[in-house]
């Protein structure tokens, strides 16, 4: 995840640093870009955050992680969502979670865009400027930021990614085709 979004806001214009389980870590977090992509299985990534709080204090940091398990079963089911435990390993650090509903691959695509429309991608978070950062590197990969709600509701962005792996990888399903195009969706909330 980190090489293929990496890339993609290289090309963008953007100073990309990556740090890796050789090493780099640290310094990676503490190089003053924009945002620190969190790109780890989920079970080191509350660790290695905790690990990490003092560089990431005030920082936009991003959580691609997806707490999901064998048999695609949510390992966060009944607790707080993986953005929250994140958050909460690091507290000072302005979370965000997003880029965790598709495959490494789709990221390499250059731009996302499936049947004419960009990709949509679903954020969630307590922090405006941070959210507003995500936003436009999200813009910058040529796809379109959701607001998802606060953090509070990472864990339904969560569990979805739960469910569509499930159906994708697991069924061979086309899982796009649960969501009817939104004229058919019914009729909006005022």
């Amino acid at each position: 995840m980190a090489d293929a979004l990496g890339t993609g806001w290289r090309r963008a214009g953007h100073r990309v640093v990556a740090g890796g389980r050789s090493g780099g870590l640290r310094e990676a977090a503490e190089s003053g870009t924009d945002a620190v992509l969190l790109a780890l299985p989920y079970g080191a990534a509350a660790e290695v955050v905790a690990g990490l709080a003092d560089v990431l204090r005030g920082r936009v940091l991003i959580d691609c992680t997806n707490p999901v398990g064998p048999g695609f079963r949510l390992l966060t089911a009944g607790g707080p969502s993986a953005a929250e435990r994140i958050a909460a390993a690091a507290p000072a650090a302005r979370v965000v979670k997003a880029f965790n509903l598709c495959h490494v691959d789709v990221w390499r695509l250059d731009p996302p865009v499936f049947d004419g429309r960009p990709l949509a991608v679903p954020l969630c978070g307590d922090s405006p400027p941070a959210l507003s950062v995500v936003r436009r590197l999200v813009r910058d990969l040529g796809c379109e930021p959701l607001n998802a709600g606060g953090l509070d509701r990472a864990g339904l962005v969560e569990a979805t990614a739960a469910l569509l792996i499930g159906l994708w990888v697991g069924e061979g399903a086309d899982a796009q085709a649960i969501a009817p195009p939104l004229t058919h969706a019914g009729p909006r909330a005022c």
